[in-house]
């Protein structure tokens, strides 16, 4: 439980100032349905996160939730959000988007504005953030060092092992997609979409670079490690906080709501360092990348229809929960062989 100590300490603060400052009961509710919504959303990014912290330092690992708190509370659930919204703005809205201040001080005090504005632009935060999730799977199964598969006929077929050999197979695929998307989207998305995009990949491959060129003797860097965890973590968080406006426009109820079950996916995530989850369920790790997948491809669709928070977790809690009871079938089949 130390793990989680920090995480329920700040989360009953969370509802205790939610309820006394923001609105009672009411807005407590919408509180724990945030949080509930973030954790069901982000079970998979917490699978994911321990793969890369189990190749850092312990001490990065700590600060994984020393500094990683605060970044995921006031960064990626409030600060983030408010600059891509100013970004994306500058490419929507023809007299000239408006600025992170303005956008910021809309938030705080006019949240059914920026809320309308939030929703002018989300298919540009969906293209990127699809983007970069979908380099993270094409990452995954393209490597040619990774020994055990899952779903054979995906990972361990002809077509997929020949075409791993080749570099950059990922990149070209993510790019092909990217065109396709492009051309599919109405004319006046079509420049927004695509320098969303194309942005993400080129941020996943920045980040990539960095981590090979200070990659020591299979450790990870503690600062690119840190950053690109950062960045997955805010992949993961566009649907929550778009998800949020159809429980509240309230900014710091959902800061709060998404924030405490952030905190609670970090407290997860050493868990599963610490007891190495990973190994005792060997197929954990494909589930998580598959219910990312799923996550990208979910955000691509509702670039055109809308579809239900409830069936993103839903499709990600599935993969995940699918993969660990394959890996006790698969790990009670191998006892009874020896």
């Amino acid at each position: 439980m130390r793990h989680f100590k920090s995480s329920i300490i700040i989360t009953l603060l969370g509802f205790v100032g939610t309820f006394i400052f923001l609105g009672g009961f009411s807005a407590l509710y919408i509180v724990i349905l945030l949080f509930l919504l973030e954790v069901t959303l982000s079970f998979d990014n917490a699978v994911v996160n321990a793969k890369v912290l189990e190749t850092m330092e312990p001490k990065w690992q700590q600060r994984f939730i020393t500094y990683g708190i605060p970044i995921a509370v006031f960064g990626m659930r409030f600060l983030f959000p408010i600059m891509m919204v100013s970004m994306a703005s500058h490419v929507v809205i023809v007299d000239g988007g408006i600025g992170v201040w303005d956008t910021f001080t809309l938030a705080m005090y006019a949240p059914e504005s920026y809320q309308d504005i939030f929703e002018k632009v989300h298919y540009i935060i969906y293209a990127f953030g699809g983007a970069f999730l979908l380099m993270v799977f094409l990452d995954f199964l393209f490597d040619s060092d990774r020994e055990i598969k899952w779903i054979d006929f995906i990972e361990n077929n002809r077509v997929i092992k020949k075409i791993a050999t080749a570099e950059h197979t990922e990149t070209i695929i993510a790019l092909a997609i990217g065109l396709t998307l492009v051309n599919s989207v109405d004319s006046s998305m079509s420049t927004g979409v695509a320098l969303a995009y194309f942005s993400g990949i080129i941020l996943h491959l920045i980040v990539i670079t960095f981590d090979e060129l200070l990659n020591t003797n299979g450790v990870r860097s503690g600062i690119i490690g840190l950053l690109y965890l950062e960045i997955l973590d805010a992949s993961f968080s566009f649907d929550g906080v778009i998800g949020a406006f159809a429980l509240s426009s309230n900014i710091f109820i959902i800061m709060i709501g998404l924030g405490v079950g952030a905190m609670f996916v970090r407290s997860l995530t050493l868990y599963m360092v610490e007891k190495k989850t990973l190994d005792a369920y060997k197929y954990l790790e494909h589930g998580a990348h598959y219910a990312i997948l799923a996550l990208s491809l979910i955000m691509f669709c509702k670039m055109f229809i809308e579809v239900n928070e409830v069936l993103v977790g839903t499709v990600g809690i599935l993969f995940v929960g699918i993969s660990i009871i394959h890996s006790m079938v698969e790990e009670r089949r191998e006892q009874i062989k020896k």
